[in-house]
């Protein structure tokens, strides 16, 4: 990038013949200059990375480079040029391919219009990698419905409302983020096929892959691809429960962190009921959390949090109505459903229920440095801090 950007002022260099008319020489290499730049945003963006991907559009063009350079060297640089073919040659024979899983064997991958997919088989687990591999979205695993993950902890959301005289059972869930469908299918599981659950995803391949690898075959599962605001905006009817889970590792979209989405969110509930935000942090950083649970407190009466021991993730839940802790863990003691019991104890037993500390920052529409922080997150984990 560094020598791509010496080239105008060594061609206007090159082609001035004196000063009177370097105005004009240096104004045609800059025309030609910012017409290709216009060219460079345009057509990779909505031409060549849809229609083609990522890796041939970056190919494409350095052939692109490559071809200018050998019409340029060749009268006077036949060894720089004969380099050049050179390159081409490897590029055509040499072995290449999208990078290997770090852990298990790739049964799929694609590229899609919004990231790069990957399907790994890691012993009897099925899981779902996206983009640069460092997390899992997604886990299928034929023995066991329970994954230890944050989607585990989203089955118990429906108890987070006041004490109940039966065990709580959602009848209407919404997931923002359906990824491979792992909730949805262990919301099934646990609660029976009387749940409706709409999951929201918002790249159509995801959902291809999900039917394909992640058995997301239940009747009562109902896939939308769009994106999730939208449809919060224009589709979505009232529920029990909505989660959300939209992560584009390590980055959640800033408009789904916001007092302005979370009031959406919160029009859509029935009364007494929660709103789930799967929330990424590491052992000793909590300050995505902080962000999400004050946004949500700003918005929600009762905000709690749970924390995953297994994954650097906190599940922050926020009710529509005033509850206490007393409330949530009478209510938890009440699930008797096989799959979500086994959740609900591990709450309970374990101590990871607690009121939300924090009433910071809250995001809203027209400030949400969600990206910021989640980069200062991980330089400090990366440096030790």
């Amino acid at each position: 990038m560094i020598l791509l950007g010496c080239v105008s002022p060594f061609a206007i260099r090159l082609l001035l013949r004196d000063v009177e008319t370097g105005g004009n020489t240096a104004g045609r290499v800059y025309a030609l200059s910012t017409a290709g730049s216009i060219l460079g945003t345009f057509l990779p963006v909505f031409w060549f990375i849809p229609t083609y991907g990522t890796r041939p559009t970056l190919e494409g063009f350095g052939l692109v480079l490559v071809g200018v350079s050998i019409a340029g060297l060749w009268p006077r640089r036949r060894l720089y040029a004969s380099f050049a073919a050179a390159v081409i040659l490897a590029w055509i024979f040499l072995p290449s391919g999208i990078k290997p899983p770090q852990v298990g064997e790739l049964v799929y991958e694609k590229e899609s219009a919004y990231g790069y997919i990957q399907v790994v088989r890691d012993g009897s687990k099925t899981e779902l990698i996206l983009n640069e591999g460092e997390a899992i979205h997604s886990i299928y695993d034929p023995n066991s419905l329970l994954t230890g993950g944050p989607w585990d902890y989203m089955l118990v959301a429906d108890s987070f409302r006041p004490a109940q005289a039966s065990a709580p059972v959602p009848k209407d869930v919404a997931i923002l983020g359906l990824a491979g469908g792992t909730a949805a299918r262990q919301y099934t599981a646990a609660y029976g096929p009387g749940v409706q659950i709409t999951g929201v995803e918002i790249d159509p391949e995801i959902v291809s892959v999900a039917h394909r690898y992640f058995h997301l075959d239940e009747p009562n599962v109902h896939p939308v691809v769009s994106d999730a605001r939208y449809w919060l905006n224009t589709q979505a009817a009232q529920y029990d429960v909505i989660i959300m889970d939209a992560y584009r590792q390590p980055y959640i979209p800033f408009h789904l962190t916001t007092r302005e989405f979370f009031s959406e969110v919160h029009d859509h509930l029935r009364p007494g009921g929660v709103a789930v935000v799967n929330a990424g942090r590491t052992a000793t950083d909590y300050r995505l959390v902080d962000a999400i649970a004050s946004t949500m407190a700003a918005v929600y009466p009762s905000v709690f949090l749970v924390d995953v021991p297994a994954f650097s993730n906190s599940l922050v839940y926020g009710s529509t109505v005033p509850i206490t802790v007393a409330d949530v863990e009478h209510n938890l003691a009440l699930v008797n459903e096989p799959v979500a019991q086994d959740v609900a104890r591990s709450v309970v037993n374990d101590g990871r229920l607690r009121v939300s500390p924090y009433h910071d920052q809250v995001f809203t529409d027209d400030l949400a440095p969600v990206e910021r922080l989640i980069d200062e997150i991980i330089f400090n984990y990366a440096t030790g801090g």
